[in-house]
């Protein structure tokens, strides 16, 4: 189902993100059960977003737990895009970092021309806090404090 999504989705997300390559898609099951052995040592969190026809909508995920502060990234399929899913999931995932996980701050990273993202994080919350480069290109470095919500 995961990589259905991926697969189905590669081209668009390639449009804002970095792509994985071949390679991503070639060894997603080996990769997949590595991350799910980081989950549960606590490195990360990853949540799936799935439709009322159980076709998955979006990926939530927390990564790099430290101290108190994860970094989330989030994808939402093409079918989805505009219609919220990304704003509502994200919105819905800080609540459960905050109590399931413990974190006070979440950080997020946005590449420039990746305007779709900007806005939801904006929706949710999240305060734009500097420059950075977002795989390889100009963006901008969001935070939110999850102890004000």
């Amino acid at each position: 189902m995961l990589l259905r999504f991926e697969l189905e989705n590669r081209a668009y997300f390639a449009e804002s993100i970095s792509d994985g390559g071949d390679d991503f898609f070639e060894k997603f099951a080996e990769r997949h059960l590595e991350l799910l052995a980081e989950q549960e040592a606590g490195e990360c969190a990853y949540y799936v977003f799935v439709g009322d026809d159980e076709t998955v909508a979006g990926r939530f995920n927390l990564y790099n737990l430290i101290d108190g502060t994860a970094s989330v990234g989030y994808r939402v399929g093409r079918q989805f895009s505009g219609s919220g899913v990304a704003t509502s999931g994200l919105i819905e995932l800080c609540p459960i970092a905050h109590r399931e996980h413990a974190l006070r701050t979440l950080i997020a990273m946005v590449s420039d021309d990746n305007i779709a993202s900007q806005k939801v994080l904006v929706k949710a919350g999240f305060v734009a806090m500097e420059t950075a480069v977002v795989a390889g290109r100009q963006g901008v470095r969001y935070e939110l404090n999850l102890e004000s919500l």
